[in-house]
């Protein structure tokens, strides 16, 4: 579908339709290579709405954007199956009908962008600006060059895009909520609630829960075996050579070890600091007064208060001696906490206030010497990987197998079934660059050296695809045990729930049952710590005085609702509620204008769609 129409004015909307625009074109030079340029036998258009043909072009270029939002939204690459999946290549295909339909209708009645405003757009566009901060011609036609565009082109779709945006903002200006509405939403969603709650654990249990037996666990095994199987996962051989495996093997100079030491002295000889506070005035006697009224019982923190300050902003952390400046000496004269000054600091006189003594820190070079020395091994077997990288590349590029590279260059070979779901993966597989590789590997492909992050190498092969596989109980006892003890506490503690409702019901003290969390007045959009999202529904739909023992995985609860309130009608929380409801509802009706406006443009006009020619630019994703 389209994009929700926003309130803003035509004018601020054309500004963001602009860069908008101009960020789809930027996609065209990525997708010169692509192949959704040319799609060869006459294809031009995958349909029309009315005579306003709808290009291959456009609605490739709408679709890769839209792979790519959404890719970037969860942090991975999109392809168009996946894409599919979700729906995406209907979303675009509605959103190029619907241009094409606000297209031919301002078409139709004559809407257009006069040269001028064309005009006025393109120079204010940053993107088209030289060095002087002002729009440059030959900037303008080297960024359009550089994506693959003609200045007709990007000013013919820059004036549609700016007659659409009249149009749509004919059509969704002025909506207003109507103040019923905006009545009934703000009462409904600022309603509140109060209620007690009576969360139970296993500690409340009435007789501790039982051990499993044998037969409980095959039991329950089979049960979820669903649980308990291995997903489909890919058989991996693999050659890795890890830091770790050759720093042990590694020299180490002994003159080069004492340098690093020395170089990074301050690690290991740690001087006595003092963990102080600053409390500056303006003048020496204003400093010296509040010396006085400490030394007669006042407390620091009523002085620090008084100037309009907190303990945070005069904490200075831990100093040395040297940082403290003239005060240095008087504060590392004192034993234990105490106040001294004033003495002069950068900020002004100040007093000093000594909470800590940091004793001083030292580790010797012999103490330090096998750390310093395991680093300087890891970064030697580092180097000593990087430079086997180019001899590797050069032996799979010869066809070499990776047993072959592994015997030559000192690799080490294994096999894993890798399930990207699965938590029993191999070591191997707690490096990211593995896993990518892993995850995108496929029959055929040609082996690669892939650089993990601690400076390792790794090159993998498919064997094949695993299917799906239960695991026996014996391999996942623990895993089973948990699982059965889960279910077996949360049954326990929804029986012990109903009996306490009961027993409420029947006059006993909900309080009996344990500690009670009394919550007054909670809205909607409230939030209980610990509780699940279907709490607070759940409250909302209970009258008053009702019990009810709302369960989730890991959360047993008898809430009992004390009290019904309204809104609160006064201050800014409420006027800011009000607003925000009040905007959305508009916007609500702006876009249900919109879609039923559009959708009647879309029918009077006729729309034809090329069937054949949407699948040869979905052909250009494989």
């Amino acid at each position: 579908m389209s994009k929700a129409p926003e309130t803003d004015t035509p004018k601020k909307r054309r500004g963001a339709s602009v860069l908008a625009w101009v960020l789809m074109a930027m996609l065209i030079g990525g997708l010169g290579g692509f192949g959704v340029t040319n799609f060869g036998g006459g294809i031009t258009s995958i349909g029309k709405v009315g005579s306003k043909e709808i290009s291959t072009n456009e609605y490739a270029r709408a679709l890769q954007q839209e792979l790519t939002a959404f890719g970037a939204q969860f942090g991975q690459q999109i392809n168009l199956q996946q894409g599919q999946a979700l729906g995406l290549d209907r979303k675009v295909l509605q959103s190029v009908i619907t241009r094409a339909a606000l297209d031919n209708e301002a078409a139709r009645i004559g809407v257009s962008a006069g040269d001028a405003v064309v005009a006025s757009e393109i120079t204010s566009m940053a993107s088209f600006q030289g060095t002087t901060g002002s729009f440059d011609r030959e900037t303008y036609r080297f960024t359009l060059q550089q994506n693959n565009l003609t200045e007709a082109d990007f000013e013919s779709g820059l004036r549609g895009d700016i007659a659409r945006s009249l149009l749509q903002g004919a059509v969704v200006g002025g909506f207003q909520a109507p103040a019923a509405l905006t009545d009934t939403l703000f009462a409904w969603s600022g309603e509140r609630r109060g209620f007690s709650m009576l969360r139970l654990t296993e500690a409340d249990l009435p007789t501790p829960l039982p051990e499993p037996t044998e037969a409980d666990l095959t039991a329950y095994h089979d049960a979820n075996i669903a649980q308990f199987t291995r997903p489909e996962a890919k058989r991996l051989t693999y050659a890795a050579l890890l830091p770790d495996a050759l720093a042990k093997d590694m020299p180490v100079d002994e003159a080069a070890l004492k340098d690093l030491y020395q170089t990074r002295i301050s690690e290991f000889v740690i001087p006595e600091k003092r963990l102080v506070e600053r409390l500056v005035f303006g003048t020496e006697a204003d400093a010296a007064a509040a010396k006085a009224r400490l030394d007669a019982g006042e407390t620091f923190e009523s002085l620090v208060v008084e100037r309009k300050l907190t303990l945070e902003d005069i904490d200075l952390g831990d100093v040395s001696k040297e940082e403290l400046g003239v005060a240095g000496d008087a504060v590392f004269a004192l034993e234990g906490p105490a106040v001294v000054g004033p003495f002069q600091s950068d900020l002004g006189p100040a007093l000093f206030r000594m909470n800590a003594v940091l004793s001083a820190q030292e580790t010797t070079f012999d103490e330090a010497r096998s750390a310093l020395a395991a680093e300087m091994q890891t970064d030697s077997a580092r180097r000593a990987i990087a430079d086997k990288v180019e001899a590797v590349d050069d032996l799979l590029a010869g066809g070499a197998t990776l047993e072959d590279v592994a015997k030559e260059q000192g690799l080490t070979i294994a096999t894993t079934d890798y399930a990207e779901a699965a938590d029993d993966n191999a070591e191997i597989a707690a490096y990211p660059a593995f896993r990518k590789a892993a995850a995108a590997i496929a029959e055929g492909d040609f082996p690669e050296a892939i650089l993990l992050d601690d400076g390792g190498l790794v090159i993998l092969r498919l064997e094949e695809i695993v299917p799906p596989m239960p695991q026996p109980l014996a391999d996942v006892r623990d895993k089973v045990v948990a699982a059965w003890r889960d279910e077996t506490l949360d049954k326990a503690l929804s029986a012990h729930a109903i009996a306490a409702k009961s027993a409420v019901e029947g006059g006993a003290s909900l309080g009996a049952y344990g500690i009670v969390e009394v919550t007054s007045a909670i809205d909607r959009q409230g939030f209980v710590e610990g509780a699940p999202d279907t709490l607070l529904p759940a409250v909302f739909g209970m009258a008053v005085g009702a019990l009810q023992v709302i369960e989730a995985p890991g959360f047993t609860a008898l809430v009992q609702l004390d009290s019904i309130a309204p809104a609160v009608t006064e201050g800014e929380d409420a006027l800011a509620l009000r607003e925000s409801l009040q905007t959305q509802a508009a916007q609500a009706i702006a876009q249900d204008a919109f879609t039923l406006f559009t959708s009647a443009l879309t029918a009077e006009a006729g729309i034809t769609l090329d069937q054949a020619a949407i699948n040869a630019v979905h052909a250009q994703f494989q």
